[in-house]
């Protein structure tokens, strides 16, 4: 039951996008297109998962018993290029339309301050090593939910007519807005 409480939190409550604030570079890059947006959030999931069990390890089997965590933002930049340039070379093998729909913001992934605040959060709520896979599962689930959502609303709009004041950043902003409002919503439900 516990397990279910993290992977909620993380994924509606605490929506690492609406809720924090966190990856909004790709949500507001990405969410143009369907396909390309769930594409990006089951990389981005893909490496927040990998990143948060690889990082939980390293944190308490190397930093803390050598009382080393000072060095914690280091070694997860690392781990967390390290990972993106995996995913990136196999996304680019397997699939080059995709990769070429991504474009810049694949390696983007790097800086995506949502998977190192995962890491981060995971240690600093002291989960053991299962609440930080269902942390990392859910924090995925969320981001990739609210880019397809994003990219759902956007694709609509390129059908109907958007005033002129509201075209590009504004309108995307004003949705953006709306959709953390209305994930603020989940915030009594644990």
């Amino acid at each position: 039951m516990n397990l279910i409480v993290v992977f909620i939190s993380a994924a509606l409550i605490n929506n690492f996008v609406l809720s924090q604030f966190l990856g909004i570079c790709p949500f507001v890059g990405v969410s143009k297109k369907m396909d390309s947006a769930f594409s990006m959030g089951i990389a981005v999931t893909f490496v927040m998962v990998i990143a948060a069990m690889v990082t939980w390890l390293i944190y308490y089997l190397v930093l803390v018993p050598f009382n080393l965590e000072i060095l914690e933002y280091v070694s997860f930049i690392l781990v967390i290029a390290s990972l993106v340039q995996l995913v990136e070379m196999f996304i680019r093998k397997v699939s080059k339309p995709l990769y070429d729909a991504l474009g810049i913001f694949l390696p983007l992934i790097t800086t995506n301050c949502a998977i190192l605040g995962l890491a981060l959060y995971a240690i600093l709520n002291e989960y053991n090593f299962l609440q930080t896979l269902a942390y990392a599962v859910g924090a995925g689930a969320g981001f990739t939910l609210a880019l397809v959502i994003m990219a759902g609303i956007r694709e609509e709009l390129e059908l109907v007519e958007v005033p002129r004041a509201f075209k590009g950043a504004a309108i995307t902003m004003v949705i953006a807005g709306s959709l953390a409002l209305a994930f603020m919503g989940f915030a009594g439900l644990i």
